[in-house]
């Protein structure tokens, strides 16, 4: 009898043993878990490419004052990170890390200066390609006023972001007819859309870049419950993505 009660207590010992140390192991599941879980990538990634020769000086500096509003709207839906690629002078061409705040891109842009040179979309465009290929990019923003390459060089490129599923926005400042029509087709191959903008129009353009910031958040339904309260931006936008007209 002695035997087997000291037994039974070795045996309750040992289970009581194992409660604490499976404990342990779910606290630091749950643990790891948090931790993943707050180190989780969230949001739409966008790239955001702007011409930086010398005659967008204007609306680089617009663009500086609009990016933290594109990041606000965002954030109502599921928040945006941000690459941002641009071209300036003789040759030059710079794709950033992936922003995640408008004031660590504003802090960026505002040491750009905009220099004297020819368009480079085409590297715009391979930026793009080289990021999509690593991981999904929600759409491509491109800002510009001309074109002076090889459109058919731009298109085939443009194709390649189709294929891949990543829409192209294209904002013209003025109406070069050149490049509205390279614009045109770009946004066609990709079902992006084009949009022409006033010089100096600053809300008509932050009211565009809004808009394509809550698409690359939330997708179509995003965008539509924008215009639905009143968005002009997501308005234009929507009107060419429903009719295929770009």
């Amino acid at each position: 009898m002695a035997k087997t009660r000291d037994s039974e207590k070795e045996a309750l010992v040992r289970k009581d043993t194992r409660v604490p140390s499976a404990e342990a192991d779910i606290a630091a599941f749950l643990e790891k878990a948090k931790t993943m879980e707050a180190g989780a990538e969230t949001g739409g990634r966008l790239i955001f490419a702007l011409d930086a020769t010398m005659s967008r000086q204007p609306t680089w500096d617009q663009a500086c004052q609009i990016q933290a509003e594109m990041f606000q709207e965002a954030d109502k839906v599921g928040g945006l990170r941000i690459k941002l690629v641009y071209f300036r002078g003789l040759g030059e061409c710079r794709a950033s890390r992936w922003f995640e705040s408008g004031e660590a891109l504003a802090g960026a842009m505002s040491r750009i200066a905009c220099q004297g040179g020819r368009t480079q979309i085409r590297k715009v465009l391979a930026a793009a390609l080289a990021a999509a290929a690593k991981e999904k990019i929600a759409a491509l923003v491109y800002v510009g006023d001309c074109m002076e390459e090889d459109v058919d060089l731009l298109c085939d490129r443009a194709g390649q972001l189709g294929l891949l599923g990543v829409p192209m926005f294209l904002f013209q400042e003025g109406r070069d007819p050149v490049a509205e029509q390279a614009f045109r087709e770009m946004a066609r191959l990709t079902k992006g859309a084009y949009c022409p903008f006033d010089a100096g129009s600053a809300r008509q353009l932050a009211e565009l870049l809004k808009a394509v910031a809550v698409f690359a958040s939330g997708g179509r339904p995003a965008l539509q419950a924008l215009e639905k309260q009143g968005g002009k931006g997501a308005r234009l936008l929507l009107e060419q993505m429903h009719s295929g007209k770009r």
